[in-house]
């Protein structure tokens, strides 16, 4: 056995393990493991994977569905191995469900007891009482010297005027956080796991923002999820920039026309 196997082993309480590969994403890789009784769970590497169990732990709590983490530490996350395949197509109506229980409010400041990543582009989780003050400082100007100086300008423009866009305290819900269509699972027009979180504690809509990046929510979905209040649609572009930057600064300039799409749709 390799280093990683010993690892595994170890932290899964079997004699050996066998790792192969399952998949591989941008910023991480996930391997199957199997025991020597054949017992086969899901193995992920990455920056924070005990974080990462916390997160999935917190989801389940909230009655939505997400992986059994097994062991977490430093080095791995170990978690079971779900059915379905990715991406919310069909099954819409039943994310309505998922998301409406995830994001059932909660008594919590905004932002999470400890920062987070997508690669080289920190995810700065500090705690505040105000939604306006944690979107605009945490979000919109984070690592905002590394945008092109014309849409960075841009952006301090909206942050300049971001109370007239998105309320400053809405009910704190748990959110998902990375909530795009690839990170749900699904099988038979149900969700059967939300992967790959990036959670805090912030407006439920940045979810359905996420979401709607690469998916779309149709009417089936909100059957069953909370009316939005007026200045949906807004709110959507001002809470999909986020997502749009962190692709930017990660993918390059190939994203600049999307950043420049939000902020249009934003007024600014």
């Amino acid at each position: 056995m390799n280093e990683l196997e010993i690892h595994t082993a170890r932290l899964l309480g079997s004699e050996s393990v066998r790792l192969s590969h399952f998949s591989s994403g941008d910023l991480s890789a996930l391997l199957r493991a199997e025991t020597a009784d054949g017992e086969r769970h899901i193995v992920k590497t990455g920056a924070a994977p005990a974080l990462e169990g916390e997160m999935l732990r917190m989801i389940a709590a909230k009655g939505a569905p997400a992986p059994r983490v097994i062991a977490a530490d430093d080095t791995v996350l170990i978690m079971e191995e779900v059915s379905g395949r990715s991406g919310f197509e069909g099954a819409t109506a039943d994310l309505g469900h998922v998301l409406r229980a995830l994001h059932a409010p909660d008594d919590n400041a905004y932002g999470f007891h400890s920062d987070f990543a997508f690669g080289k582009v920190v995810i700065v989780n500090g705690r505040t009482r105000s939604w306006i003050d944690f979107w605009r400082d945490h979000r919109l100007l984070n690592g905002l010297s590394e945008i092109p100086p014309a849409l960075a300008r841009r952006i301090d423009r909206l942050c300049r005027h971001l109370g007239d866009l998105i309320p400053d305290t809405p009910p704190p819900a748990l959110v998902h956080g990375d909530l795009w269509s690839g990170n749900v699972m699904c099988a038979g027009g149900r969700v059967t796991a939300l992967i790959d979180p990036a959670c805090y504690f912030g407006h439920g809509e940045v979810d359905l923002a996420m979401a709607e990046l690469f998916g779309h929510l149709d009417a089936r979905f909100f059957d069953n999820y909370p009316a939005p209040e007026p200045g949906f649609e807004t709110r959507m572009a001002v809470y999909s920039l986020w997502p749009a930057l962190v692709h930017l600064r990660l993918f390059g300039a190939g994203y600049a026309a999307m950043v420049d799409g939000f902020l249009t749709k934003t007024g600014h």
